[in-house]
């Protein structure tokens, strides 16, 4: 069984329609990559995902369980967690408050636990776990956007956009974090605009275009088809 199974769904805000029968499926400790032009749905889609919107046709299966109308705390709890591009940790907090943030649900001996496990996969945020979080650079804010995630120890996480306006030495180290994610038993499913360095490291990537799927396979294949290469990778 596949660990999320999104089926034929349909989903938008308001009378407006951006996501049509569109399908896709992540296995348990698979890196995929969604790809695609601006306006092609890929934000939506992890939303709808995550419970911020709720498809209007089709389903969404995740570990076995139907969350097409769960609400996003309590998916967190099933395993999904989240990061979204902006607004994705809390500036006025230190680094250290802002993973603690994202384990509410825990003990006190757990959350020692997960964050020294946080730490361990981001030395840099154990270095400056006293620092504002708004204080940092775009990539040192990535990396506590997603240690908040993990502290709940997930299955699968979504990541929108983890390298948006990042130097390439960031898009760089921020690529082998998402990597060291996965080494670790966790699915990672992420919208990325940087088309060609995700699906180099993703097992299967889909590509968008005006909310439906238009090609999909794997990192590989995708990076292959000439298709592809020519429409959504610039040659």
């Amino acid at each position: 069984m596949p660990l999320l199974q999104v089926d034929a769904i349909t989903a938008g805000y308001g009378d407006t329609e951006i996501l049509r029968n569109l399908s896709i499926v992540v296995n348990a400790d698979e890196v995929i990559s969604i790809i695609g032009p601006n306006g092609a749905g890929k934000s939506t889609l992890m939303k709808t995902i995550f419970g911020l919107l709720h498809p209007r046709q089709g389903g969404i299966t995740f570990d076995g369980h139907d969350i097409s109308r769960t609400a996003p705390h309590q998916i967190v709890r099933l395993g999904m967690c989240y990061v979204p591009q902006v607004a994705n940790v809390f500036t006025t907090l230190t680094v250290e408050e802002n993973l603690e943030m994202g384990a509410f649900p825990l003990g006190a001996a757990d959350l020692a636990e997960h964050k020294n496990r946080v730490y361990e996969m981001f030395p840099k945020l154990r270095e400056r776990r006293r620092q504002l979080a708004g204080k940092m650079s775009g990539g040192e804010r990535q990396m506590v956007a997603m240690g908040s995630a993990l502290m709940m120890n997930p299955k699968l996480l979504l990541l929108d956009e983890p390298t948006a306006a990042l130097s390439p030495k960031l898009v760089d180290e921020i690529f082998e974090r998402i990597a060291r994610i996965n080494e670790s038993g966790i699915g990672v499913l992420m919208v990325e605009q940087n088309a060609r360095q995700s699906l180099g490291m993703a097992h299967r990537g889909y590509v968008l275009a005006n909310g439906e799927n238009r090609h999909e396979g794997t990192g590989r294949d995708l990076l292959d088809d000439p298709n592809v290469g020519r429409l959504y990778l610039g040659g």
